[in-house]
């Protein structure tokens, strides 16, 4: 059985594993959340902002002033909603994925030394449990949103 003081490992796992992405976005001159609004990106298609703050559990205001920041830096755009004409939907620009690729190549590299630390037994063990947590998570918030 757990205790409180147990949880807090996990609390300080996440702030830690947080801390490191920042130190390696930075270099990409992104936050954690604005990659993960990369990553939900293509060329093509696009996102509404509504889906995308649903996607990230935040605030639309949030997503917005994101959204903002990227297409100032010229990372995104916002295109007219085909389906909907009050709409725009979100999409990565040429230089919005090529940031995103090379972020993303960073970042696997710095998860591959983290786990690295583990046998590759430990390292399937460890994905899955942390495949069902996640599935734990993910049923408390939409019990939450019912």
């Amino acid at each position: 059985m757990y205790s409180y003081q147990d949880y807090r490992i996990f609390q300080d796992l996440c702030v830690l594993l947080d801390h490191g992405d920042r130190l390696v976005l930075r270099a990409f001159h992104l936050s954690p959340l604005q990659y993960h609004l990369l990553l939900l990106l293509d060329r093509e298609e696009g996102w509404r902002l509504i889906d995308l703050s649903e996607r990230l559990l935040c605030e639309r205001s949030t997503v917005t002033r994101l959204v903002d920041a990227l297409e100032r830096e010229g990372l995104v755009c916002r295109v007219a909603n085909q389906e909907d004409r009050r709409s725009q939907r979100v999409t990565l620009t040429e230089e919005g994925l090529r940031r995103r690729d090379l972020a993303r190549a960073a970042l696997e590299k710095t998860i591959q030394q983290r786990l690295d630390a583990f046998s590759p037994a430990e390292q399937r063990q460890l994905i899955e449990m942390h495949r069902r947590l996640r599935a734990v998570l993910l049923a408390e918030i939409e019990r939450s949103q019912e």
